[in-house]
């Protein structure tokens, strides 16, 4: 009798020792920290490069990057150069010049185990030096029996600028270690914008198209690399 209680007492000990030994491990599992890349991402625009292949009224680039500075924070910015050739009923003209966009993006989504994706909100301010030239006109006071003639000498007026602020929306991800596809969207707000002399502005490079209600519209797909200097 006494060998049986002292067998059970054995073999009730050693599976308590399993037991514990078992919860210790699975302890020591759900307590690894998964961390992601701190650092600088640097990218491009694809989708002007391609826009001037089909458009031979356009041509540009534009350079991204942005800097994570906490979990959820971004620390961004664009810069590019673009030249637009506008045509209207009874105008055509040339836009070109450079511009630069600063400001940060917020990551809402939240991430699995080690990815590093992003659905991100952001805001920019914007600033644009360009020259605008009013390519040809024609003047709208003819008649069908005395039509204007279409003048054709360029004007151009140099050392221009435009400030705006605007609202972006857009997704992030990580195809491969480092390597980023996104997309994105923003609706941007005039601040001010220098006009040629007796004639209005309708297209600022970083800006696109100014619509009458002085605001605008854009889009953007680019692919970049972060170069990351610290995990965390």
């Amino acid at each position: 009798m006494y060998k049986y209680i002292i067998s059970i007492s054995l073999l009730l000990f050693c599976a308590n020792g399993y037991a514990q030994k078992s919860d210790t491990a699975t302890a020591k599992k759900d307590t690894i920290v998964y961390k992601t890349g701190y650092g600088l991402r640097l990218g491009v625009d694809i989708s002007r490069p391609a826009l001037s292949i089909f458009d031979k009224s356009y041509s540009g680039l534009e350079l991204v990057g942005d800097y994570r500075v906490s979990k959820n924070w971004y620390v961004a910015t664009e810069l590019g150069y673009e030249e637009e050739i506008t045509f209207e009923d009874f105008t055509t003209s040339t836009s070109k010049g450079s511009f630069i966009r600063l400001g940060a993006n917020y990551n809402a989504y939240k991430n699995w185990l080690d990815m590093n994706n992003e659905i991100y909100v952001g805001m920019r301010y914007g600033f644009a030096l360009f020259d605008q030239t009013l390519n040809s006109y024609k003047p709208n006071v003819g008649s069908p029996y005395f039509p204007s003639n279409t003048i054709q000498t360029p004007v151009t007026d140099t050392g221009l600028t435009a400030h705006w602020t605007e609202l972006q929306l857009g997704i992030k991800v990580e195809t491969f270690k480092n390597l980023f596809l996104s997309a994105g969207f923003s609706y941007k707000i005039v601040i001010s914008i220098d006009d040629q002399e007796n004639f209005k502005t309708l297209y600022v490079p970083g800006f696109n198209r100014v619509f009458e209600s002085n605001t605008g519209f854009g889009f953007n797909y680019t692919i970049s690399y972060l170069i990351p200097f610290v995990n965390k």
